[in-house]
């Protein structure tokens, strides 16, 4: 698969619930590596920006799977963790804004409020129990694509905040959008 895969709003699977995976068979690995290859080539085209993460729905298969960039620090490692059937556990810390982008909302950002801290359970691809305590942008990733799997888009936590947004500037820095013009009835968004 190739960003090309990656399915954008206004596309209303993005805002269904994916299902649950029951049994790791070979099509649910396939839809784990098309995942990784979509990520990679859409980051290979983006100067600023790098492929941290992609839930399943993103590439328009609706389960619960999450693939997460192992070294998001280092574009050249290429290796993700899969989670499959991922849940938080627990929600706590101080609940922080930042920065939050999304390969399936074309150029437009947020600063989106979460939580510090996560705890997650799931399950691996190799079928094994995986849990994980995250804080800062790792809890914050956790969420917003735990958040795909439950059919919300991170610009749905911040609608009304006509402060919020963002686009991404050639030099690779945010300049902010006019609410009234871009986001307000923006149909791409609230389609």
């Amino acid at each position: 698969m190739t960003k090309d895969d990656i399915i954008t709003l206004p596309n209303q699977h993005l805002r269904q619930k994916s299902a649950k995976v029951g049994i790791i068979t070979d099509d649910i690995k396939k839809v784990v590596q098309e995942m990784e290859a979509a990520t990679i080539d859409w980051e290979a085209s983006r100067a600023h920006e790098v492929g941290v993460a992609l839930a399943a729905v993103q590439i328009d298969s609706l389960l619960k799977i999450v693939v997460l960039r192992n070294n998001y620090d280092n574009k050249e490692d290429h290796t993700f963790t899969t989670f499959i059937n991922p849940e938080i556990t627990k929600l706590y810390g101080e609940i922080i804004e930042d920065y939050e982008g999304c390969l399936s909302v074309k150029d437009v950002y947020g600063k989106v409020p979460r939580y510090s801290k996560v705890k997650v359970k799931a399950i691996g691809l190799d079928g094994k129990e995986l849990r994980v305590t995250a804080e800062g942008f790792l809890a914050r990733i956790f969420q917003h694509e735990i958040d795909h799997t439950n059919g919300i888009v991170f610009v749905d936590h911040i609608k009304d905040d006509i402060a919020a947004f963002y686009t991404l500037k050639d030099d690779g820095g945010l300049e902010e959008l006019e609410y009234d013009t871009h986001i307000k009835d923006n149909a791409d968004l609230w389609a």
